[in-house]
């Protein structure tokens, strides 16, 4: 139950790069925006967005193929249910629609990788309107080079024709976890890091957070920091599959650093209630034992939390390890009654560190 760790020397944000997006935020919205809500991601969508933006510097020549048959098999599986609009560099277009089908539509955008649950805007709606939020994305706290996918949501926001909402935090879509009806989950060791919000305090951030998101109550988890690139993003470790049903990963490897985190999320789920006052069902996704060996290395995120929800279907990831994959199906099947569940062998990107969710983002009904 390992995630990306932190990137090598070579591929860290080089100091000559022309702007520093965590330095320069833009000044935060007034409050006029108050009511906007983000939807849960099980509720009705326009279509997904996804980034064929992998490559050989970041990725390697071994792993970099496998990783783009990736990223199609999971735009083609979304497209069975949705449409899928996919960023691609313009050097890969001709290889994208080679492995894309027809309803998969390619919009040439420059991208540093393909983490557009990351990098893309966070769609939320008010009274029949759309908007995206940009949340500043500079490389997970400036590990990894980021010029191109810092514009990656203004990018989007303008191809879906929505106001783009400005605001000072830096986070990704990673960090943030809704219910829809008001409740969040969210890790500390991402949001809370002065690689992202250096000198803003925990009340100033969920006061920014609600207002943005429509947020009554924000369920903190500590995460961890400094052990993968991301320090610990909420979507490795618990999702909502409905208000007061929440999915959260364990880690039963006890020589693993995730096992103590994992036992103190389950711990404090298991405690506590959403905004409206329930007491949370918690539903634990256990991680596999074993995983296929062709891609298997120190970086690979071998856990089952981080699905997609389009419409009509849950896009799952499979290990190889037969048990436990037929408990998480089982166990999303029951999450999401009337859901066709599709478990997908995306080994490449997990060798990466990152999962199904890491490489989507909705964009919601308004």
């Amino acid at each position: 139950m390992k995630r990306r760790e932190l990137v090598s020397t070579a591929l860290l944000l080089s100091a000559s790069l022309p702007f520093n997006i965590a330095k320069a935020a833009p000044a935060a919205t007034s409050a006029t925006h108050t009511g906007w809500r983000m939807p849960d991601e099980s509720e009705p969508h326009t279509c997904t967005w996804m980034a064929f933006g992998a490559n050989k510097t970041i990725w390697g020549a071994k792993l970099l193929p496998e990783v783009q048959r990736n990223l199609a098999l999971i735009a083609n599986t979304i497209a069975k249910y949705e449409p899928v609009n996919m960023l691609v560099n313009s050097r890969d277009l001709t290889l994208a629609h080679s492995l894309v089908g027809k309803n998969v539509t390619l919009i040439v955008c420059p991208l540093d990788d393909l983490w557009v649950r990351d990098t893309g805007p966070v769609f939320v709606s008010k009274q029949g309107k759309k908007a995206g939020i940009q949340f500043n994305f500079n490389g997970w706290g400036e590990k990894q080079a980021f010029k191109q996918d810092a514009l990656v949501a203004g990018f989007v926001g303008k191809q879906a024709k929505v106001e783009l909402m400005q605001t000072k935090l830096v986070l990704e879509g990673g960090c943030i976890e809704v219910d829809g009806h008001g409740t969040a989950i969210m890790t500390e060791s991402c949001i809370l890091n002065d690689n992202r919000n250096p000198g803003i305090g925990k009340e100033a951030v969920e006061t920014e957070l609600k207002r943005l998101l429509g947020l009554q109550k924000i369920i903190w988890l500590p995460g961890i920091k400094g052990k993968d690139i991301t320090d610990g993003h909420t979507d490795f470790y618990a999702r909502f599959a409905s208000p007061g049903v929440v999915m959260a990963g364990f880690d039963p490897d006890t020589a693993s650093y995730d096992h103590t985190v994992t036992v103190k999320h389950l711990e404090i789920l298991n405690n506590t209630t959403d905004a409206q006052g329930r007491k949370l069902e918690v539903i634990t996704l256990k991680a596999p034992s074993s995983v296929r060996k062709a891609f298997e290395n120190k970086e690979f995120a071998a856990g089952y939390i981080g699905f997609y929800v389009c419409n009509g279907a849950v896009i799952a990831q499979e290990f190889g390890d037969a048990k436990a994959d037929a408990v998480a199906k089982a166990s999303l099947q029951r999450a999401f009654p009337g859901r066709v569940i599709e478990q997908l062998n995306v080994d490449g990107i997990a060798a990466g560190g990152g999962s199904i969710h890491c490489a989507t983002q909705q964009e919601i009904w308004a």
